[in-house]
């Protein structure tokens, strides 16, 4: 079969490209390896719960909102207010101000480093008003500039001197956040305390940005899954085709067509890898492309990425609970970060590489013990977002944490995967029992979970990352300079695109979209040549 473009992965950046490229009547295909669209973003219903299968809030950042009003989609959202929580101590995220709750909640716990905090929540106000140029205005990129010329004048072009002025102080702010955070304060605790919400690594700027993206949170009606629903819907509307479980197996760069799995073959004028990029260099048979100057940039592209790693992952525990939500709403908000204890993590991680090491259940199960003792959760909510997400009074808690591949593949290699997920689950259950949610663990009707594991059989995603490239590499292989994102969609290969996460860095949600949305874009001013 040919169509004018295929798009390989059908999550929310191929969804993107597949949608705005039917909208202009290509003939379009996404291939997905999965059972459903969304990869990422997703919502299921468990017995009468309605949990996220991926992010568990949806940040605009002038990107989403924007997209869905140029696609005259409507998506109802309600505002997801964040709270964060250590120890017994809890403060609500409702507006800037909360900064300087935030502030006195980390006195409180480390009073000696008063002076510290103070300088942190300096930077990150300066971060904050990077942010507010960065997002500032609804992104260009999804509005008609020919049919609104004032709003064109009048704001983007102001905008858009204020943002090349503003993107060459955030690249340089690059530095790791635990690095950036050990100029500002030498006690290792209150580095990890704040440093421990996000990646390893990860640059200084997007992780501290985050307190101005907490107050841009938001919660589709029905969950976030219902942003996949209303895009699939349109895409389908507009002559896109689906092929659910359909896993390519090989790419002809040069006669421009795929195989999948099955033995099926299907041809493209254009082609958008929407999905893990190290698989593409993988799949595409080298040998066939004739020009020699793509085919060793190619090869050596494909070399240079091969040993590059993941970005972290996690592991979600989803629970059903017989608690009226008011019992949760009176603790904490619908979307809690929560700290049990202030000791942080570090002296955790400086065993991690002993216990993979020596590959001893005992001292595994000890090790993730004490890691699930002194990390970050985060716990949302859906019921507090909706009372109709759950049984009348019941709710469903979707409780997270950042956790280890290599840690639980090890645990796989070793033949006790099944006990090691029952095992976390009960403690995780416990931890928050013993802490800021007493007597939960009797009234837990149901628990099950994923663990990274899933996430990379379910995504394909390498070392089951859920934002791209590992900040941990010697070195980023994809563009990562913000005044440099329209060309993060090229690849080696002529008429083939790139979208979504693996294609930018540091990534998220609204990059991929926008990245979907560049990509879409590229082929669009192809296919009019």
């Amino acid at each position: 079969m040919k169509y004018d473009v295929i798009v390989v992965g059908g999550g929310i950046a191929g969804l993107t490209t597949a949608t705005y490229l039917a909208k202009e009547g290509h003939k379009v295909l996404i291939c997905e390896k999965g059972d459903e669209l969304g990869g990422l973003v997703s919502s299921f219903d468990y017995k009468g719960f309605t949990f996220d299968g991926g992010i568990r809030s949806i940040e605009s950042s002038g990107i989403v909102i924007p997209m869905l009003r140029q696609l005259e989609i409507d998506i109802p959202f309600k505002r997801s207010i964040v709270s964060l929580g250590i120890e017994d101590d809890i403060i609500k995220v409702v507006d800037k101000n909360s900064l300087f709750e935030y502030q006195d909640l980390l006195i409180k716990k480390f009073p000696d480093n008063e002076k510290d905090i103070k300088n942190i929540m300096k930077r990150i106000r300066k971060i904050m008003k990077y942010m507010d140029v960065l997002y500032g205005i609804d992104n260009p990129l999804f509005m008609d500039m020919f049919k609104n010329r004032k709003y064109l004048f009048l704001e983007v072009f102001p905008w858009l001197f204020k943002f090349i002025f503003t993107a060459g102080k955030i690249d340089r702010l690059n530095t790791p956040i635990e690095t950036y955070l050990a100029q500002l304060t030498d006690n290792q605790a209150l580095n990890d305390i704040i440093a421990q919400h996000f990646f390893k690594q990860t640059p200084a700027f997007f992780a501290l940005s985050y307190f101005s993206l907490y107050l841009d949170y938001r919660y589709p009606e029905k969950g976030t899954g219902m942003l996949i629903e209303k895009l699939e819907e349109y895409y389908v509307n507009h002559g896109g085709e689906v092929k659910l479980s359909t896993e390519i197996v090989s790419v002809d760069a040069e006669s421009k067509s795929l195989l999948d799995s099955n033995g099926n073959t299907y041809s493209y004028d254009q082609m958008v890898w929407a999905s893990d990029l190290n698989t593409l260099y993988q799949l595409v048979d080298l040998d066939k492309i004739s020009d020699p100057k793509i085919k060793e940039e190619a090869t050596l592209y494909k070399a240079s990425i091969a040993p590059l790693r993941g970005g972290d992952s996690i592991q979600a525990v989803y629970a059903t609970v017989d608690l009226e939500p008011a019992y949760f709403r009176n603790l904490c908000s619908e979307h809690f970060f929560y700290t049990p204890k202030t000791t942080g993590l570090f002296e955790i991680f400086a065993q991690r590489e002993a216990v993979l090491e020596n590959k001893n259940k005992e001292e595994m199960i000890s090790w993730v013990k004490s890691y699930l003792d002194y990390t970050t959760y985060e716990i949302s909510i859906p019921a507090l977002r909706n009372e109709h997400l759950a049984p009348k009074g019941q709710t469903g808690l979707i409780i997270s944490t950042l956790m280890d591949y290599d840690f639980v593949k090890a645990v796989e290699s070793m033949g006790w995967y099944p006990e090691y997920k029952k095992l976390t689950e009960e403690y995780i259950i416990n931890v928050l029992d013993e802490s800021r949610f007493k007597n939960l663990k009797d009234k837990i009707i149901d628990v099950f979970s994923y663990t990274p594991l899933t996430i990379e059989k379910r995504t394909g995603n390498r070392d089951g990352a859920i934002t791209g490239w590992a900040f941990t590499n010697k070195n980023i292989p994809v563009i990562h300079h913000t005044a440099q994102v329209a060309k993060s969609v090229l690849t080696k290969f002529p008429d083939i695109y790139q979208a979504g996460q693996w294609s930018y860095s540091p990534a998220g949600l609204p990059i991929s979209i926008m990245t979907g949305k560049l990509a879409a874009d590229k082929v669009n001013k192809q296919r009019k040549k």
